[in-house]
């Protein structure tokens, strides 16, 4: 399962985007030993995150002895090579990147922060996760959304709605 035609193990990459915006909560999250061994257990390979503005840096591994590969950077001109490449993505809900992830069909956490966002880039997470688009956390409940999820069970997002305004279903 998941292996190349030469015997090496598949590259599933995790890409997480932080923007432009200061939120160490989520880098740190995404660093702990809890979420990258749930991401291994679920067969992902490499972890890069982009990490905004933060202060906080996470760990470096090149994924020695079978560990997740982790990549980090500040900031890049563009990060739609990193969208497409990815297998899943893990973003803030005031992330511009939320509604190109669904046009690529992509699976999506988009994790919240109050402090951080507003109402209605909260609302529209929360809106778009019962709708079964992506998923929703906060910080504190990334890894038990990570360990919970079942990518099977999330829908196509219908081309055509750009965020805001979304009519019910």
């Amino acid at each position: 399962m998941g292996d190349t035609e030469n015997g090496e193990k598949a590259r599933k990459t995790v890409f997480v985007t932080v923007g432009t915006t200061l939120f160490d909560a989520l880098v740190r999250a995404v660093d702990s030993l809890e979420v990258k061994q749930e991401l291994l257990k679920r067969g992902y390979t490499n972890l890069v995150i982009q990490m905004g503005r933060g202060s906080y840096t996470p760990t470096k591994s090149g994924g020695e002895d079978g560990s997740l590969a982790v990549d980090f950077f500040t900031f890049s001109s563009s990060i739609a090579d990193y969208l497409r490449s990815a297998s899943l993505v893990i973003s803030h809900a005031g992330s511009g990147s939320i509604f190109e992830t669904l046009r690529l069909g992509k699976p999506l956490i988009v994790v919240v922060n109050e402090d951080l966002m507003d109402n209605h880039q909260i609302e529209l997470a929360e809106e778009l996760a019962e709708r079964k688009h992506l998923y929703c956390a906060r910080p504190q409940t990334l890894h038990q959304t990570i360990e919970s999820m079942d990518l099977e069970s999330l829908l196509p997002y219908p081309p055509g709605y750009g965020g805001g305004n979304i009519e019910r279903a």
